[in-house]
């Protein structure tokens, strides 16, 4: 069987809407959703998990206490075989050693999806794959990005694709 899954972190809207329409579709035309944190708005919250076919979220250190109250600082998932933690590491500063994601689970994962710095990163360091999709939204500086996962099996496959 073949999972596809869509990432986005760091979307900071204040409405479902606002989210750029082709994200919107990568979520609902996906078997999983994630978001790694840094909603801002419950709009958000409900439109991601309504579209989607099955959603995994966590709060990101810029989302306000109702959201905190309310969805996890981090998650383990077992998709195919394949554990995957998710997170979004508020005591990370801009830049940290991404090895330092696995103190946020009490089991080493394969792969840790992680948000926060808003930066695109698909990298394996002493046998985890580590992605962040970057950040759901264009800004003067970064691009609007997300990642694509394909799970078949063991075979793992991760694209970070720019939303223009």
């Amino acid at each position: 069987m073949t999972t596809t899954i869509t990432v986005i972190s760091d979307t900071h809207c204040q409405k479902w809407e606002e989210i750029h329409p082709t994200i919107r579709e990568h979520v609902k035309k996906s078997d999983i959703a994630i978001h790694c944190g840094d909603i801002v708005k419950q709009d958000v919250v409900d439109g991601f998990i309504k579209e989607s076919k099955k959603s995994f979220v966590v709060h990101g250190n810029s989302d306000p206490v109702d959201l905190r109250s309310t969805l996890p600082y981090v998650e383990t998932i077992t998709i195919e075989k394949v554990t995957i933690g998710i997170t979004h590491p508020a005591w990370g500063a801009e830049e940290f050693p991404v090895t330092e994601l696995l103190n946020d689970f009490s089991t080493k994962p394969d792969m840790i999806l992680f948000g926060h710095t808003h930066e695109p990163y698909n990298q394996i360091n002493d046998d985890v794959l580590y992605v962040n999709p970057g950040q759901a939204y264009k800004s003067f500086m970064v691009d609007c990005t997300i990642a694509k996962i394909i799970i078949n099996k063991n075979d793992i496959s991760v694209t970070i694709e720019l939303i223009e």
